[in-house]
């Protein structure tokens, strides 16, 4: 049985490795979104009021799924709502001449 030595270098090294692994495991998880969210967070990601969420469903602006009494949106058609209202913040010159 041979007999192996750890210093504390050789700690260092496992504690940053470890380290390491822990932050990438956080940043992957972060970085997942939902698939489909509730009525309340969509509420909260666009600082809307109940009504104003309604409002969206009855004129078919956001799609939705009714599931028993929850419902639940798309993450993706809101992300294609808010890129479908962007506005350009680019400035038009006018050359009078």
């Amino acid at each position: 049985m041979a007999i192996e030595i750890l210093t504390k270098q050789d700690l260092n090294d496992f504690r940053t490795l470890l380290l390491d692994d822990i932050r990438e495991i956080f940043q992957s998880k972060t970085e997942q979104t939902k698939q489909w969210l509730k009525s309340s967070e969509v509420r909260k990601l666009l600082n809307i009021s109940p009504g104003t969420l309604q409002t969206l469903r009855i004129n078919k602006t956001l799609s939705y799924t009714k599931i028993g009494g929850i419902i639940y949106y798309p993450y993706k058609d809101i992300e294609k709502l808010l890129d479908q209202n962007k506005v350009s913040s680019e400035r038009t010159l006018f050359n009078s001449k």
